[in-house]
């Protein structure tokens, strides 16, 4: 979704949908990329920076950076375990292997040239990325395309991001998983979710890690 409003935006995390959606995405992404609490995180087009948070609070160094300087501002007066700058993902202010992982949780999704933000990404990470998409082959995307914080997003493929990861240099070791099956949120929905694997491509929100060979 998009932090056009941060307000709006961070507001919509503490509904009961926005939590339970939040929270399943935060646990795929902390479970696929097996972080140790001493290691350093870049949360590309963080917004408010919900997810920076989160990861800080399990114990990562996070920089969360975006191009709108009013979601920023906002993220900065939330909280203070984060560090957060303002810019571009296609052009990262940081030095080769500065950061052992970066996160980008449907930023990516708002951006004409991913794969430029992905080679930025690639080249500022050590151990590798792990990138969270708006799934077209879901129920999110029937129920969602063009609505609300989604209106402007990308909806995307394995077989489109694909296409971006082939030019990473070294190759990657990839890993797929999706969640939110059932977008709805409700009681039924959650309670099916747990049973259901996270290996099966049709969750709204997919989820890409991309490591870098040992």
């Amino acid at each position: 979704m998009t932090a056009s409003n941060p307000t709006e935006y961070e507001a919509w995390y503490h509904t009961p949908r926005g939590s339970w959606i939040g929270n399943t995405e935060f646990t795929l992404l902390k479970n696929m990329m097996c972080f140790t609490s001493s290691e350093t995180l870049l949360d590309v087009g963080c917004g408010t920076g919900y997810f920076s948070r989160r990861f800080a609070e399990s114990g990562l160094q996070v920089t969360g950076l975006d191009p709108e300087q009013s979601s920023i501002e906002y993220a900065r007066s939330l909280d203070g375990s984060a560090h957060y700058i303002n810019s571009s993902a296609q052009s990262l202010p940081f030095a080769d292997k500065a950061f052992d992982y970066c996160v980008a949780v449907t930023s990516l999704c708002f951006i004409n040239e991913p794969e430029k933000a992905l080679q930025e990404m690639w080249r500022v990470s050590r151990r590798g990325m792990v990138l969270g998409l708006l799934n077209r082959h879901s129920t999110l995307f029937l129920q969602k395309k063009g609505r609300g914080g989604y209106r402007g997003a990308r909806w995307d493929t394995v077989k489109t991001a694909r296409s971006w990861w082939q030019i990473l240099k070294p190759e990657p070791q990839v890993s797929i998983r999706s969640a939110v099956f059932f977008p709805g949120g409700s009681l039924l929905a959650r309670g099916i979710e747990k049973l259901l694997p996270d290996v099966l491509p049709w969750g709204g929100f997919l989820a890409i890690g991309l490591h870098k060979p040992l």
